[in-house]
C-alpha cells in the first residue's frame, strides 16, 4: 500500500505546513499539532496561486498528439469527477459557512469558498485551452463532462451531502447536522476522494512526463485540499471534545456515506466487488487502502476509533 506520508510531494514543507494529520506518521498514534482557525487563515494568505499563470501549451500537444482515443477516454473519467466535484462543493459551502459557531471558523471558510471557485476555474481553463471538449462555456463543459460520472458520485454529492446542506440552510443552529456535513465534506469528499485521486493522478503524470501545466495546477489544488481537511480535523476534534453526541454524529455520517464513497473510488468500467485498475495503473484495493489510511489517521487525531 502507498503510504500517504512517504511521497516526496507530501513531504514538502508547504504541504506539511497545513497540519493535515494524514501527512504525519505521528497521527497513527493519535498525535498531531493542529493549526487553529486563525493560523489556517494566515496560511491561506501565504499559499496563494493563480490559474492564469499556468501554461497549458504542452498539455494540449500531449492530449491531441500523444494520447490515443482510449487513453483520452480513460483520463476523462478521472478528470470529470474532479471538475464536477469542485463545482458541487463550491455551491455547498455557503450554508456550512453561515452555520459554524465561531467567527474565526467563518472567516476561514470564506477563504475555502474562494479556493473552490479557483479550482473550478482551473479545470475550466484546462479543458478549454487543451481542447478536451467541444463545448461553449463553463456550464456546457460541466454538462458534457457530467456524463462520465458513475451513479455513486451522484448519490454521494447530490443526495447525502446535499441533504445536510439543505437542512443547514433552513436550520443553521442544528449543530449535529453541521458536524455531519463537515464530516462528509472535509473528511470524505476532500480527505478521501479528492486527495486520493490527486495523489495517484499527479504521481502518474510526473512519472510518464505528461501534462506539466495540469500537474503544476493540480498540485496547488491538492495543497489547498490538505489545508481544508486540516480545518475539518480541527473543527471535528473541537466538537467531539465538547460533547460526545458530536462524536456520534461523525460516526453516523461516515457509516452512511462510506459505501457510496467507495463506489466513487471505483472506476466506472470496474464492476462492484471486482478488482480492477484506473488508467494510472493503481488497483481499486490500493486506492481504497490509501484513502482509508488517511481517514484513520484523521479520526485518531479527532479522538475517534478508526473506520473499518
Amino acid at each position: 500500500m502507498t503510504e500517504p506520508a512517504a511521497h516526496p510531494r507530501t513531504e514538502r514543507v508547504d504541504f506539511r505546513a497545513t497540519s493535515d494529520p494524514a501527512l504525519h506518521e505521528s497521527a497513527d498514534r493519535g498525535e498531531a499539532s493542529l493549526l487553529d482557525y486563525r493560523q489556517l487563515y494566515a496560511l491561506w494568505e501565504r499559499q496563494q496561486w493563480s490559474v492564469q499563470d499556468l501554461d497549458f501549451s504542452q498539455d494540449r500537444r500531449d492530449w491531441h498528439e500523444r494520447f490515443d482515443a482510449d487513453e483520452r477516454a480513460a483520463r476523462m473519467y478521472g478528470l470529470s469527477s474532479f471538475f464536477i466535484g469542485e463545482q458541487r462543493v463550491a455551491v455547498e459551502l455557503g450554508p456550512i459557512m453561515r452555520a459554524v459557531p465561531d467567527e474565526d471558523m467563518r472567516v476561514f471558510l470564506c477563504t475555502q469558498i474562494a479556493d473552490e471557485a479557483r479550482h473550478v476555474m482551473f479545470f475550466d481553463r484546462f479543458y478549454s485551452e487543451v481542447g478536451i471538449l467541444e463545448a461553449d462555456g463553463l456550464e456546457d463543459r460541466l454538462e458534457q463532462t457530467s456524463k462520465h460520472l458513475n451513479p455513486e458520485f451522484n448519490t454521494f454529492f447530490d443526495e447525502q451531502l446535499h441533504a445536510r446542506v439543505d437542512r443547514l440552510a433552513v436550520e443553521p443552529e442544528d449543530t449535529e447536522t453541521l458536524v455531519e456535513a463537515i464530516t462528509i465534506y472535509h473528511m470524505v469528499a476532500e480527505g478521501m476522494l479528492a486527495l486520493t485521486g490527486q495523489h495517484f493522478i499527479i504521481d502518474y503524470n510526473e512519472r510518464v512526463g505528461t501534462l506539466p501545466g495540469f500537474v503544476e495546477g493540480f498540485t496547488n489544488v491538492a495543497r489547498d485540499e490538505h489545508r481544508h481537511v486540516a480545518f475539518g480535523a480541527r473543527f471535528l476534534r473541537d466538537m467531539a471534545r465538547r460533547d460526545p453526541r458530536y462524536g456520534d454524529a461523525i460516526q453516523r455520517a461516515l457509516a452512511e456515506v462510506l459505501p457510496a464513497a467507495d463506489g466513487v473510488l471505483r472506476p466506472k468500467w470496474v464492476p462492484a466487488g471486482e478488482e480492477g485498475t484506473a488508467f494510472y495503473g493503481v488497483s481499486v484495493s490500493d486506492s481504497r487502502a490509501f484513502a482509508l489510511q488517511a481517514l484513520q489517521r484523521r479520526l485518531k487525531v479527532i479522538g475517534l476509533a478508526a473506520a473499518a
